[in-house]
């Protein structure tokens, strides 16, 4: 059955149909990574956004019961060059085409991905319909031009109600903006108990847990979206050792006083070098986000710039000049994506006994 994507310039691909049969409009990025395309489709931080993977053929190793970043995806839709019909891998549980039907989510094979690519690099993210074939041009045309996304994606992935992730040792406060399953389980390996909050919960919820640290998670969109979260950590500066990661490094800029905006086109992918300012070593970085800290802003502030991206110059991470508190941009546990940067866990860690002794 064929299949169209239409963007909101006009471009329109036809290609086959993949996944679920319904129809959904939403933000089109693209993601460089070769492979993980099941934790990426699974990543809460693509919330309603519709992902152009640019590895040419997807699906091969089939989908697995695994590698899961949460176990209800969010994603809005997906578009890869070539989908694998027949899966072949030890630890497949079903095809790529079966599981994208299972939970819902509409997709289109059989395009030119590259092209699309050029076309997201050169005149910035768009927003797409993925159609029928037979769908009126014009009025999908009309319909993205009054597209907006969604302000809630934050509130849409959170949790609703806080659980416990048990392990030993040091209490943490895992904020839920979007959490990843990996950053839990990096938290529990290291001998950390987790306590996992909702995005909207307050100081004092927070510190009912009485935590050793608080966790500040990955999630979708705009930051400024959800400047009630800014003020809780605001508040909490300086009485907790706090880590943030992507979304979570964004509030805690905000909350210091620094400013976010949007980036062309976004950084999305498995190989993006990240420089430490501080010692000049270069890390691999898996990222996904679509908005940035100026830098300029971080002038000021009492947050001194630790890490930058090489290609762009872009902020990728912050320390408080006088508080127990920092961020990354990146995913220091990956999935998918490179280990590089996996030793900021422990550095947190390190974080929070250093408080525990200086309190004591």
């Amino acid at each position: 059955m064929k299949r169209k994507l239409v963007l909101e310039d006009g471009t329109v691909f036809i290609g086959e149909a993949l996944g679920s049969e319904r129809e959904i409009s939403g933000e089109v990025v693209f993601n460089t990574s070769m492979t993980g395309y099941q934790e990426i489709l699974s990543d809460p931080s693509y919330c309603d956004q519709i992902i152009t993977l640019t590895y040419p053929l997807i699906g091969n190793y089939g989908v697995n019961r695994d590698d899961f970043e949460t176990l209800n995806p969010s994603a809005g839709g997906l578009i890869v060059r070539e989908s694998a019909a027949h899966p072949s891998n030890f630890r497949s549980a079903q095809s790529l085409d079966q599981w994208l039907k299972d939970k819902n989510i509409p997709a289109i094979c059989g395009i030119d991905t590259r092209m699309l690519t050029r076309l997201i690099r050169n005149q910035g993210t768009l927003n797409g319909r993925i159609c029928h074939e037979k769908a009126d041009e014009k009025e999908v045309l009309e319909e993205l031009q009054a597209f907006q996304p969604s302000k809630d994606k934050v509130k849409k992935v959170s949790t609703k109600n806080a659980y416990h992730a048990p392990g030993s040792g040091r209490r943490v406060v895992l904020m839920d903006y979007g959490a990843k399953h990996g950053i839990a389980r990096n938290l529990i390996e290291r001998g950390c108990d987790v306590f996992v909050l909702p995005f909207n919960a307050t100081a004092d919820d927070i510190r009912a847990f009485n935590p050793d640290g608080i966790m500040l998670s990955n999630g979708p969109g705009d930051p400024s979206d959800v400047a009630q979260a800014s003020e809780t950590i605001k508040e909490l500066l300086g009485e907790i050792p706090i880590f943030g990661i992507c979304l979570g490094h964004q509030l805690l800029c905000l909350a210091a006083g620094a400013r976010s905006s949007k980036l062309k086109f976004g950084h999305r992918g498995g190989n993006h070098p990240v420089k430490d300012v501080r010692t000049g070593r270069v890390d691999i970085t898996s990222q996904n986000h679509g908005y940035t800290i100026d830098r300029d802003s971080l002038m000021g502030t009492d947050l001194q710039l630790t890490h930058v991206n090489v290609n762009d110059g872009t902020v990728e991470g912050v320390a408080h000049h006088h508080y127990p508190a920092f961020s990354v941009q990146y995913h220091p546990e990956a999935s998918p994506g490179p280990n590089d940067s996996n030793d900021l866990f422990d550095d947190f860690i390190t974080l929070m006994d250093k408080q525990k002794t200086v309190i004591s």
